[in-house]
């Protein structure tokens, strides 16, 4: 099987073994599942993926990592996020283990040569090709703390967490800022939703997380809370979100619904991403909507922004049957469809 994806093709012509390599935060590229190499990312669809092949896969955020043969890391559009990728393989792995970086050129490959050299680690360009290019060193000690990462903001009245790499990151973007400012109009009977043992108001669902800031607004306002996100770092900035100011929420990595089987809720929100790394990518967002109507309660609503470009009103009309737009400052919209009664 060839490699699909620019960098894992530059990978593919190496002469190198990589059996028992640690593929990290790599692309979805069928050559790199049929290798033997393990597996470490943020990403929980790509985690799961991988372990239902029966492939050697780990979450980001998991406390111990076994030694791997080397490492690659596929460097992110998100040069902070690539950067504590770097201190956590220094932190985690030991000392001597071989490290490939690679990244497309237009994505910023290159300045990782001065990443390296201000942690003190060594390195040489090993080849380019694809509009790609590939470096190599060996791991060593660093005496900087990956959590350094963590920046804290506030909005909202609320303190926000944040990691590089989740959506926002360190700021309030301004199609949530539009989505606030208009829940109050969506959902203005929040706290009458329909309770039971454990809960304090409507059920609400919040789908790409991020930071959490609609799920610590929600929950101020009486909700109670399901945060979901794909991300590793979304899920953990949202735990940390909700406990900083002292709010309670189930937050969950799921690939959309994926872990909320059988499951209804009174409400689901959403700020859906469209992309991936640099690529324009609809599916999640498509699911999100397509797959609503099966996670609300009767009568239930799904209120969500979006840039005013994407082509979302057709998948709403496909899966509601109508919905409203209920903001639109002509770069977001917010919309609001709801599921009949019977």
């Amino acid at each position: 099987m060839s490699a699909e994806t620019p960098t894992c093709q530059l990978l593919e012509r190496q002469s190198m073994d990589y059996r028992d390599w640690l593929w990290v935060a790599p692309p979805e590229d069928t050559w790199l599942t049929k290798g033997d190499g393990r597996l470490l990312s943020a990403d929980h669809g790509v985690v799961e993926t991988w372990k239902t092949q029966g492939k050697v896969a780990f979450s980001a955020l998991e406390t111990t990592l076994p030694a791997p043969a080397g490492a690659v890391l596929f460097w992110p559009k998100a040069h902070a996020l690539g950067e504590w990728w770097l201190l956590r393989l220094c932190q985690a792995l030991p000392a001597g283990t071989p490290l490939q970086v690679v990244g497309e050129n237009k994505g910023g490959i290159k300045r990782v040569l001065k990443v390296l050299a201000a942690l003190g680690l060594g390195c040489r360009q090993r080849d380019s090709a694809r509009r790609c290019t590939l470096f190599e060193t060996c791991l060593e000690p660093v005496n900087l703390d990956p959590d350094l990462a963590w920046t804290q903001f506030d909005a909202e009245g609320l303190t926000l967490k944040s990691h590089p790499g989740v959506f926002g990151h360190g700021k309030l973007d301004d199609g949530t800022r539009l989505l606030l400012e208009t829940l109050s109009e969506a959902l203005p009977d929040l706290d009458a939703g329909a309770k039971s043992e454990g809960q304090t108001g409507a059920s609400v669902l919040d789908v790409g997380c991020g930071d959490g800031i609609l799920s610590a607004w929600l929950a101020r306002r009486g909700a109670s809370v399901t945060a979901v996100d794909v991300n590793a770092f979304a899920v953990e900035a949202t735990r940390r979100t909700l406990a900083a100011n002292h709010l309670q929420g189930e937050v969950l990595e799921s690939d959309v619904y994926s872990r909320l089987e059988g499951r209804r809720f009174d409400t689901i929100v959403s700020n859906p991403p469209f992309h991936q790394e640099r690529a324009i990518d609809y599916g999640p967002a498509a699911r999100l909507i397509r797959e609503a109507p099966a996670h609300l309660a009767p009568g239930g609503k799904l209120v969500l922004v979006a840039n005013a470009f994407l082509p979302y009103p057709d998948l709403l009309e496909a899966a509601f049957g109508n919905f409203k737009i209920l903001a639109d400052d002509r770069r977001f919209r917010v919309y609001l469809a709801k599921k009949a009664n019977g």
